[in-house]
Parts: structure tokens; sequence; C-alpha cells
């Protein structure tokens, strides 16, 4: 039964094409009981020419009802022609003319303004002519009235109907637009918050091996360079390597464990994210590897979101690997935090060569540029500012000031 269904649903004109033969039947039988009605009733016999006009126009009803979903307003033009002409030929009203409601209907239920009001007009017209055309000898004035009223009820109610489906298609589509709407915003915050979140895992993996990795390097060269001269020397520096390296895996797996899993928060058994309490330890890592490093904190500690805790922790780190990279042999640099009303500020300065953004930008940590882009990526993100650029006299400053109210 399905398949019929969906096979009906498919073939509209086929299921109107049936009712259209029901309809000239139902005329063929009206005709038949109307030629053997008794003279004396009011429905007399009628002659083979009425007959013939009565059955010609039933069968242009019976098209019009076959064709009203494939020409609805052609065929609510040619059912508006077919009543005129039984005007003027004064052919009486049979079955056929139940075709005029369903074309009403199916007007109404379409989007095509004019042709509604044509047919609400044609509603309210039709029953009108009707009475006056074919009236009632046995009935009365106020009986005329009412069967008028009674007659005008089903073609009113005809296009009431229609156009209440109309209203309701409307409001149906209306909802799918706005639920495939949503969901095309949907799947764009989606992409959104992943190409987000894999530039925020890009950074954090720049920022590992921006640093760590470079540790690593000069700690090797200086281990290979001392290594017959001074080994207790490059013993230290091995060991330096060993415990950089480390720091760098644990680092690392805690980001691979937020990659597989999709959660920021996995991978948070390994390592976990480093904040101001651990840039003590970074600026003793730095000195280890051989620049001069001084640290400051200025105004009173205290607790910090994690996100401006990150924030401040990676701006540090990334600028002193780019004064470890472009600063020059003799480079020295300082470190200060300062806790003001409201915000955390972040400065560092170096007196190395680097007095150009471009020897600092060039090559970042991996040669494509991304150091002070991370940096504003990270400072735009808690809604703070940072200013970086040649310091008078020569070196290099970094200073970013982090809201802790729009971070918290």
């Amino acid at each position: 039964m399905q398949r019929v269904y969906d096979f009906l649903r498919r073939h509209p004109t086929l299921v109107d094409s049936f009712w259209a033969v029901c309809l000239v039947l139902m005329t063929g039988a009206w005709l038949i009981a109307v030629d053997t009605a008794p003279e004396d009733n009011e429905h007399a016999p009628l002659t083979d020419v009425a007959k013939t006009i009565a059955l010609v126009i039933g069968i242009g009803y019976a098209v019009v009802v076959a064709l009203r979903r494939r020409y609805p307003e052609r065929m609510l033009l040619v059912a508006g022609g077919l009543g005129v002409v039984q005007v003027v030929v004064d052919s009486s009203p049979g079955p056929a003319n139940f075709a005029m409601l369903v074309v009403i209907f199916t007007v109404a239920a379409g989007d095509v303004p004019w042709a509604s009001r044509l047919a609400l007009i044609g509603a309210a017209v039709a029953p009108v002519v009707n009475q006056l055309r074919w009236p009632s000898a046995s009935e009365n004035f106020v009986q005329q009235t009412v069967g008028l009223a009674f007659l005008t009820v089903p073609f009113l109610l005809a296009w009431v109907l229609g156009d209440s489906l109309r209203t309701r298609r409307a409001y149906y589509a209306q909802l799918e637009e706005r639920a495939a709407r949503l969901e095309r915003e949907r799947e764009t915050q989606s992409r959104i918050a992943v190409a987000a979140e894999r530039a925020r895992i890009a950074r954090e993996l720049h920022d590992v091996v921006a640093h760590n990795v470079s540790v690593m390097v000069v700690q090797a060269d200086g281990a290979a360079y001392v290594l017959d001269s001074a080994p207790q020397q490059a013993k230290e520096a091995l060991t330096t390597i060993s415990g950089t390296g480390r720091q760098a895996l644990a680092e690392m797996r805690r980001l691979l464990g937020v990659l597989r899993t999709g959660d920021p928060g996995a991978g948070s058994e390994y390592v976990p994210q480093p904040g101001v309490e651990q840039l003590a330890e970074l600026v003793e890592q730095v000195r280890g590897a051989g620049l001069t490093v001084s640290f400051e904190v200025a105004g009173s500690p205290r607790e910090l979101p994690s996100s401006i805790e990150l924030a401040a922790y990676r701006i540090v780190q990334e600028a002193l690997t780019n004064t470890r990279k472009h600063g020059g042999p003799e480079a020295g640099a300082a470190v200060r935090l300062t806790y003001a009303d409201g915000e955390l500020q972040v400065l560092v300065e170096d007196d190395g060569r680097g007095s150009l953004p471009e020897l600092y930008e060039e090559g970042g940590a991996d040669g494509q540029g991304h150091g002070l882009i991370g940096m504003r990526e990270r400072v735009g993100m808690t809604g703070g500012e940072l200013d970086a650029g040649p310091r008078p006299g020569g070196g290099f400053r970094v200073r970013a000031v982090l809201p802790l109210k729009t971070a918290a």
C-alpha cells in the first residue's frame, strides 16, 4: 500500500483524471435522471440539444478537475468561462458544477495572489448568479434567501480551506528554511571552532618547538665545543638537554591528547598548562642556555585566569627565544611581570643587535614568521594589547597588557 500511495503522490494528474471520469459519469447519470423525470417536476425532460450542451459543459468541467493542479490559474478561467456559457445558454447547474468548488480550493491553496482573489470573487458571485438565473418557483423570498446563504457557504468554505492550506504550507516551508539555515550556521560555527582549535594547537606546538628545541640546539653546540676542554660543563649541558627534551615530550603528549580526543582538557594527566608560576623555571632554563636574563615581579601576585597565565608564559617564552636566536652572542634580557588593577602587564626587553622587527619575524622559531604573529593572536584572544618593536638605542621590546576582567 505504501508503494501505491507513493505512486499516487508522484502522479497527481492521474488521480485528478480518475475523479474527472467520475464527474462525467455522474453528469451522464444526472441527465438520464432528468430525462426520465415526471413532466410536472421542476426538472422536466431536456431536449436533445440541451442534453448535448449539458454533456459538453460537464466534460469541460471534468477537464478542469483533471488539470487543476497542473494549470490552476488557466483552469480557473476555463471554469469561469463555462459558468458564463451556462448562464447564456440557460443550461441549469448539475453535478459537473462541483468542479467550481474544487478549482476554487486549488487556486486558493496556490501562491498566485490575483488568481486567489479572483477565486474569492467567483465564490461570492456564483451562488447569487445561480439564484437569479434559475429561481425556484415553489419558494418564497425568505426561502430563496436562506437557500442562497446555504449555497454560498460551500463556495466560501472551499476558498477558506484552500487559503488555510496555503498559509500552513508557507509556515512549514519557513520552518524548514529556518532549520536548514540553523543547520548551515551550526556547521559554519563548527568549522570556525575547529579552525580556532587548530590555530590554538598550532600556537602551542610552535611555542613548545621554538623554545625547547632551540635550547637543546644551543646546549648541544656548547657541549660539543667544550667536550674535550671542560667535560663537566659538557655534562651539565647534556643534563639540560635531557631535561628540556623530557619537558618538550610532556607538552607534546598533552597536545596529542587534545588532538586524539578533541577535548581541551585531555592530556592534562601528562602535564598542567604552564602559567606565571613557571616563569622562574623558564628564566632559569634560559640562563642555563647561556642567555643573561633578569626577572622581576611587581605588584601583589594573585590568582589569575588560566588563559591569562598561559598567554603570559608563552609571550615571555617566545620573546626570550627570539632574543636568543636573533639578539647575538652578548645579548641580555630583562623580564618584568606587573600585577596592576584589572590587568597583568608583561614586559620583555633585550639589548641585542636585533633592532628591527624583521629580524624577529623572519624565522621566529620555524623560519615562517610566526613568532610575533602568535603573540598577537594570544593577546587578541584575551582582549589585550601588544606592543612589539625596537628599543631606543638598540635592542627589542615586547610589552603586553592582559585585562583580567575580560579574561574572567
